[in-house]
């Protein structure tokens, strides 16, 4: 079945399905530290397509949760930031590269029930 759910996660909207992983950066409810396969539930929701039928939320919908568990940390791509001083003739080079949480999506509930099974 064609099902997905939109997310709020991170100060970010992820585009979510079950049985594929996805990064988020600023997982709020679980720390950095933890151990991998962690369950975690999701509750805020913004919108779940199931088939043709569309839930949308104002702003979350309400009985919806999508619950997974937490594969590893990860990075993010380097970012490089170059600061060029003209009249000095100068230039410094800074990057960083940001912690991210690989997650994957077990199951997407809708009013208790699980999508898939339905």
């Amino acid at each position: 079945m064609n099902s997905y759910a939109i997310i709020d996660i991170g100060g970010k909207q992820l585009r979510v399905e079950q049985g594929r992983f996805h990064d988020a950066r600023h997982f709020g409810p679980v720390r950095p530290a933890s151990t991998s396969d962690t369950k975690i539930s999701i509750n805020r929701v913004l919108l779940i397509r199931h088939g043709s039928n569309i839930n949308f939320g104002y702003p979350w919908l309400n009985d919806a949760a999508v619950k997974g568990r937490i594969l590893h940390g990860c990075f993010d791509k380097k970012l490089v930031i170059r600061k060029i001083y003209s009249r000095k003739k100068t230039q410094r080079t800074l990057g960083y590269r940001e912690n991210m949480t690989r997650f994957v999506v077990d199951s997407i509930h809708l009013g208790g029930k699980d999508l898939d099974k339905s």
